[in-house]
């Protein structure tokens, strides 16, 4: 069994998940634990269903059927990391604002990414398939 296509989505998500404490850390100047998670510069999400497509085209070469899928679940998770969850983090805020005197414990915001931070994420899970491609031939 070749593990690279196990590896692969972990690797990106390791990596990506670094970088994004690293830049988050740096705008706060401080250990910023607190920003690990939905939303931040880059996206996880894309990186990891990225780094899935990219190692399969690297592979199985790009006619191979499961790319088509893995493809398929790349536009939908993108879609939802850019579109949907900024919404929820808008709504968030909204509810926030009208919880601020009431005692309640506020909603996380920061949930969805911006084009650049999924564009990012993207960038970073080719990159990353392909290092693990090269390490596994």
């Amino acid at each position: 069994m070749d593990l690279s296509y196990i590896i692969t989505p972990f690797f990106a998500w390791l990596v990506t998940g670094i970088c994004k404490f690293t830049i988050n850390t740096i705008k706060q100047r401080r250990l910023a634990f607190d920003l690990v998670g939905y939303g931040g510069m880059p996206s996880n999400h894309s990186a990891i269903v990225s780094s899935a497509a990219a190692i399969i085209a690297f592979k199985d070469g790009v006619e191979s059927p499961a790319l088509v899928a893995a493809l398929a679940l790349a536009f939908i998770v993108i879609l939802d990391a850019s579109s949907l969850r900024q919404q929820i983090g808008k709504h968030a805020k909204a509810i926030n604002h009208l919880n601020r005197n009431s005692g309640k414990k506020a909603l996380r915001e920061r949930m969805g990414h911006t084009r650049i931070e999924v564009l990012a994420g993207i960038v970073s899970g080719i990159l990353s398939a392909g290092l693990v491609h090269r390490m596994f031939t």
